[in-house]
């Protein structure tokens, strides 16, 4: 292997709003020493064991197409629906409904978060198993 993913990029047009909704959503923290403030352009969070890190950037560039890179979300500790449900409390919003897609139940929800950014939430890992 010649190098890795460092983090997932995203632009936005207000980085710390959108990375501390994100954070609720996510269950993830700013890194050690280097917390997200009101005003900063660039904000980056990570899950809480140091793991997979998203930083947020702010663009003049308004979204006008559809994402070519998404987030897939799998529930720990819900299932698919509360887990939408949740997403839609904190203000995501369902943009398409693909949850009957392959069979009743099978498939996933795509939302979008408060910036536009489209994200799909999977099925947990227990709704696949039973």
């Amino acid at each position: 292997m010649t190098c890795f993913v460092s983090h997932t990029t995203v632009d936005c047009t207000n980085a710390y709003e959108l990375s501390e909704w994100w954070k609720l959503l996510l269950g993830y923290v700013d890194l050690d020493g280097d917390p997200n403030l009101p005003g900063h352009e660039e904000c980056m969070i990570q899950r809480p064991d140091g793991g997979h890190r998203i930083l947020f950037i702010e663009t003049p560039d308004e979204r006008s197409v559809k994402n070519r890179l998404h987030f897939d979300l799998r529930p720990t500790e819900r299932d698919r629906d509360e887990e939408v449900a949740w997403a839609i409390s904190l203000g995501a919003r369902i943009v398409d409904d693909q949850g009957d897609h392959h069979a009743p139940g099978i498939g996933w929800i795509v939302l979008a978060d408060p910036e536009g950014n489209e994200f799909c939430i999977l099925r947990s890992l227990a709704q696949i198993e039973s």
